[in-house]
C-alpha cells in the first residue's frame, strides 16, 4: 500500500465553485462583454488626485537639478489623461461600428436584441468614462498653466470638452444619432462666432483691448483664428486662454489645398457665418478674408499694427 493512498483524490473545481472563488478574491467584475454598473469616481476626488499629482512633482523636483525637466514631465502627466480620452474614443468608433451592423442583422430574435441592448449599454458606459477622463486633463491642464503660465496644448490633434454630452440614450438609433449630434455642438460651440485674422506683430495690447471691447457686448462669444502658432493670431489665441473664452482653429489644409489653403481656410471660416472679423494688417490673405465678409454683409473691423 502506497503511503498517500488514504489522502483525498484531486477533484475539479466546478464552475460554481470557481466563480464564487472569484467573488471572494476579487469582488464583482465585469466581463469585456458587459457594461460596468460601478459608479464613476466623484468630481471632488479626482480634482484633488490630480491636484496632489502635481503638487507631489512639484514639491519633490522644484529647486533641485531635476527642475529643468519639470515643466516637460508636467506637460506628460497632463497627456496621459489626454491619451486615455482619445483610447477610448477608438473604443467608441468601433462600438458604433458593432451597433450598426447588429441593427442590420436584426432579425426579431431576443438574441439579436439583447446584443444590440448591450452595445448601447457599453456605448453609453465608455462615454462616462471618456468624460472622466476628460475631467481630470482639464484639471491637469490648469494646474499646468498655472505653475508654467503657458496653457496645455496637445502635440497633435484638438482638445474638446463634451460636459453637455447627453445622456439620455433610448435605443441604439437614438444613441448614435445623439452621440454625432454632441460631437457637432463641441467642434462648433454655441454663441456668436468672432472671426480673427492677423499678420506677424507684438502688439497684444492693441489686440486683447479690442477683444476685450468685443466680449463685452457679446459675453459667449467663440473666437475663431487661424491658428497661426505665431503673430496676431497667436496673441488672440493666449487672450482666449486667459478670458476662458471658447476658441475654434481653421488651420490651413497644405496638403490638400496647397498654395490656395489660406483662402479654402477664409472660405470655410466665413460658412459659418460670424457676426464680425477682426482683421490685423497682414498680407493678401486678411484682405481675401475682408473682402469676402463684406460681400456677405458681415461687419468688419480693422486694427492698425503699431
Amino acid at each position: 500500500m502506497s503511503e498517500h493512498d488514504d489522502t483525498e483524490p484531486h477533484h475539479a473545481a466546478s464552475p460554481t465553485d470557481h466563480v464564487l472563488t472569484e467573488l471572494q478574491l476579487y469582488g464583482w467584475r465585469p466581463f469585456a462583454d458587459e457594461p460596468d454598473p460601478r459608479p464613476l469616481p466623484d468630481g471632488d476626488h479626482v480634482a484633488g488626485a490630480v491636484a496632489d499629482i502635481f503638487d507631489a512633482l512639484i514639491a519633490t523636483l522644484a529647486d533641485t537639478r531635476l527642475e529643468p525637466d519639470l515643466d516637460d514631465l508636467l506637460w506628460s502627466v497632463t497627456n496621459v489623461f489626454h491619451r486615455a480620452v482619445l483610447r477610448i474614443e477608438r473604443q467608441l468608433d468601433d462600438n458604433e461600428q458593432s451597433q450598426r451592423r447588429l441593427q442590420r442583422e436584426q432579425d426579431g430574435t431576443e438574441i439579436k436584441a439583447v446584443e444590440l441592448e448591450n452595445l448601447t449599454a457599453q456605448g453609453q458606459t465608455m462615454i462616462e468614462r471618456r468624460d472622466a477622463f476628460e475631467l481630470m486633463r482639464d484639471q491637469a491642464a490648469d494646474h499646468y498653466d498655472q505653475h508654467t503660465g503657458s496653457a496645455w496644448r496637445p502635440r497633435t490633434g484638438s482638445m474638446v470638452n463634451r460636459h453637455h454630452l447627453t445622456a439620455a440614450m433610448i435605443d441604439s438609433r437614438d444613441f448614435l444619432a445623439a452621440r454625432r449630434r454632441a460631437e457637432t455642438e463641441i467642434m462648433l460651440p454655441a454663441g456668436p462666432k468672432i472671426a480673427f485674422s492677423g499678420g506677424d506683430t507684438a502688439d497684444h495690447e492693441l489686440i486683447w483691448a479690442k477683444l476685450d471691447q468685443i466680449r463685452s457686448k457679446h459675453p459667449d462669444m467663440v473666437l475663431m483664428h487661424g491658428g497661426s502658432p505665431k503673430g496676431a493670431e497667436k496673441i488672440a489665441a493666449r487672450w482666449a486662454d486667459h478670458r476662458r473664452v471658447p476658441q475654434v482653429a481653421f488651420k490651413p489644409d497644405w496638403s490638400k489645398h496647397a498654395k490656395a489653403a489660406p483662402f479654402k481656410r477664409n472660405d470655410q471660416m466665413l460658412a459659418v457665418m460670424p457676426i464680425g472679423v477682426i482683421i490685423f494688417p497682414g498680407t493678401g490673405i486678411q484682405e481675401n478674408l475682408a473682402d469676402k465678409a463684406r460681400k456677405l454683409g458681415i461687419p468688419i473691423y480693422r486694427l492698425s499694427g503699431s
